[in-house]
């Protein structure tokens, strides 16, 4: 990014002491990348004080989607080399989810054959869109066949929330701009047949599921009475066992409603570190559930994470 994406629209600032700001026209900055980003001793500290025994490495935008193909290609091998040197240096206790260019499909199944080869790469992730394609486009489909084939789950998370113009006030960007963005993303891969498509595909939606848990009624509704919704073989609602979520609610009735609608076996411990909308002790919600059993609190902390990211052993965080 330093050193070359000022041919990409990207503004690299290091005059915040705190750490470097990307400026990416028509997006918010990235950053300031303060320590916990990148520094391993300081995020290691924090999960052993958090009680988290691993954590799945991703990237924060503006992720990797530019529209020239070789920098979106390159922003992808730099992340994902440095992802796995991460692992390499603490195996037990980092693992990666990592970056393809999806706005180029030739170089991202390019990027996803070596990078699925690297060491602690155990998933893959999106944004909930790319700079030229919904995830419902034809055109990731055989990215979506060969990632189904490695039996690797992909993970999203909000980039450029929809209604941006309109979202700037009140931090509203991220407060509602980002639950409806996985509403959206979620909805284009079951309208758009991905799901169908690909039945062992695993999809992990961000922030308990953001819109998509609370609409999916409307959703099912729209299926029955409007033509553009009417190809699906089954109701909206049936595949919301088709993803799983991550316990970023803020709210314990919210997440024990989520529990009972979806089952533990579909939810996993999410943090959101390092991010001040994240969870400082992200498991106390978990424990202080009083609706689930041991056996789902047990699954919650770690096994659907076990075994979503192919990890021996059931994890507590």
């Amino acid at each position: 990014m330093k050193e070359d994406g000022a041919r990409h629209g990207v503004r690299y600032d290091e005059s915040d002491p705190r750490g470097p700001v990307m400026h990416v026209e028509g997006e918010i900055p990235s950053g300031p990348c303060t320590a916990p980003f990148i520094d391993l001793d300081v995020r290691l500290a924090a999960m052993d004080a958090q009680g988290v025994d691993v954590q799945a490495l991703s990237l924060t935008q503006p992720m990797v989607y530019f529209d020239d193909a070789a920098f979106s290609a390159a922003l992808a091998r730099a992340f994902n080399d440095g992802a796995s040197a991460a692992h390499e240096a603490h195996p037990d206790r980092l693992v990666v989810l990592a970056q393809l260019p999806l706005d180029h499909p030739a170089h991202a199944l390019d990027e996803l054959e070596r990078a699925a080869r690297l060491p602690g790469v155990r998933g893959i992730y999106f944004g909930t869109h790319s700079r030229r394609h919904e995830l419902s486009a034809r055109e990731l489909f055989p990215i979506y066949e060969a990632i189904a084939t490695l039996r690797l789950p992909i993970f999203l998370h909000p980039v450029r929330q929809v209604g941006f113009a309109r979202l700037q006030p009140f931090f509203l960007r991220n407060l509602l701009g980002n639950p409806m963005e996985n509403a959206l993303a979620a909805a284009h891969l079951v309208f758009g047949g991905v799901l169908d498509a690909f039945p062992t595909l695993e999809v992990s939606l961000p922030h308990a599921g953001g819109a998509l848990p609370w609409i999916s009624g409307r959703l099912d509704q729209g299926h029955l009475v409007h033509a553009q919704c009417s190809a699906l073989p089954r109701p909206p609602s049936h595949y919301l066992r088709r993803f799983t979520y991550d316990t970023i609610s803020h709210s314990r009735p919210i997440l024990e409603w989520l529990v009972a609608l979806v089952g533990a076996d579909r939810i996993m411990l999410g943090s959101d570190y390092c991010f001040a909308m994240g969870a400082s002790d992200p498991r106390a919600i978990v424990e202080s559930l009083a609706t689930i059993t041991q056996g789902e609190r047990e699954m919650i902390l770690g096994g659907t994470a076990a075994r979503l990211l192919q990890l021996a052993g059931r994890l507590t965080g």
